[in-house]
């Protein structure tokens, strides 16, 4: 079975032309758009909690994940809504040290953006979604000594379960940077599953804790999305 697992980061109006990283942020209409065709499509988006009896096999379906990484508050504000309206889930991947801050590991790249508050967080637990986590500090692990990395990893779930009182089985590697020390870190921390920014869709067989994710960015448009999920023009550039 192939499962995409959609990556976006913020929905929100594009910043200018020129402007560093501007491919991360999808536009509310066309986010708005890409559920339609998916559930036109036949497809039911899941958060990565709903997706794992599928990407264990247990189940069978026409299914996408449904990924955000790091936690914007525009993902709250413009795809929670959409989301809901079409009846599915997602995961969204939480900087634990930085709830209610800002994206500042982009400091001096792009304009720094309101992350999720601790309420935020709750109203999206609420409106059926999931929490992953993505790091304390948004670490490149790559960078990180053995016990940085490891308290990263692991001490983000810590402090997110015991924050916002829910279970946290899914990571996300910032950067999409990772050796395989780390993958093996996540799989001692407790987590089901790793997304990374590799391109391609899941597949069966495939080592959980390094699953390669569907890129969609600003310029994705709906024939571009489609091609994405249902052929396999995004495994051919993994």
């Amino acid at each position: 079975m192939n499962i995409p697992i959609l990556m976006y980061h913020q929905i929100d109006v594009p910043p200018p032309s020129g402007t560093p990283l501007r491919g991360l942020v999808v536009s509310p209409g066309s986010f708005n758009r890409q559920m339609w065709l998916l559930r036109l499509l036949g497809y039911r988006g899941l958060s990565m909690r709903d997706l794992e009896p599928y990407l264990k096999g247990e189940k069978q379906g026409r299914v996408v994940g449904i990924t955000f990484d790091d936690g914007y508050q525009n993902n709250l504000h413009h795809a929670l809504p959409v989301l809901r309206k079409h009846g599915f889930t997602a995961t969204c991947y939480a900087v634990s040290s930085m709830i209610g801050g800002t994206n500042s590991w982009d400091h001096g790249l792009v304009a720094e953006k309101p992350l999720m508050t601790e309420a935020d967080w709750r109203a999206w637990l609420a409106g059926g979604m999931d929490i992953g986590s993505h790091t304390r500090t948004h670490a490149d692990l790559n960078q990180a000594s053995a016990d940085q990395a490891r308290e990263e990893i692991a001490g983000s779930r810590r402090e997110l379960e015991n924050t916002l009182g829910c279970e946290v089985r899914h990571f996300c590697y910032p950067y999409g940077r990772f050796g395989a020390e780390h993958s093996q870190m996540a799989r001692e921390a407790g987590y089901v599953t790793a997304t990374t920014t590799r391109r391609g869709r899941m597949h069966a067989g495939d080592d959980p804790m390094t699953l390669r994710r569907v890129l969609v960015a600003q310029a994705t448009h709906l024939l571009h999305f489609a091609l994405k999920i249902g052929t396999t023009y995004e495994d051919r550039r993994g």
